[in-house]
């Protein structure tokens, strides 16, 4: 999954790092790892916090980049770009917030879309979890994901969520 999102990173990089002067050219590849290991652990925190509302907030919302993980994970890679490439927090918002809303929804987009294996939530949860469920409430979890409703269908991201669990 890490690999996958580095590669949706990079393909929103543009002028956030790739184009960003203040970002030399040879630690580019350095500032793409740095952003995608940033938004994973913005994700895995909310997860190992019990955030559920937050990660089905973020994944169930018409408009991703506007949910409050969105917020945290853009202010993450913006603290991290400070923190190893020396940039000023003007510099490190612009360049998170040029690129942070865009990956978020396209990590979003191909979750949800049944025709693009590039990211399964399963694959997503069982990274952000460690591959265990402990601590987790997955009744909760898979009642936000329909609404409360009990939907035994399986298909879309309820399947995906009850794949990993064994449900």
């Amino acid at each position: 999954m890490l690999e996958n999102l580095t590669s949706l990173v990079r393909q929103f990089a543009g002028d956030s790092i790739i184009n960003n002067p203040a970002i030399p050219n040879e630690q580019n590849e350095e500032a793409v790892a740095t952003a995608s290991s940033s938004i994973i652990n913005t994700l895995t925190h909310a997860v190992s916090n019990g955030n559920l509302s937050g990660i089905t907030q973020l994944f169930n919302a018409g408009n991703p980049a506007n949910s409050a993980l969105a917020q945290q994970a853009q202010t993450g890679v913006a603290q991290e770009l400070m923190a190893k490439f020396g940039l000023d927090q003007s510099q490190a918002d612009h360049a998170a917030g040029g690129m942070v809303p865009d990956i978020l929804s396209q990590l979003v987009s191909k979750t949800n879309d049944p025709n693009d294996h590039s990211f399964q939530l399963s694959d997503i949860l069982t990274h952000l979890t460690g591959g265990s469920s402990s601590g987790l409430n997955v009744q909760d979890l898979l009642s936000q994901f329909t609404g409360g409703e009990n939907n035994s269908s399986g298909g879309g991201i309820l399947g995906a969520i009850k794949g990993l669990f064994g449900k």
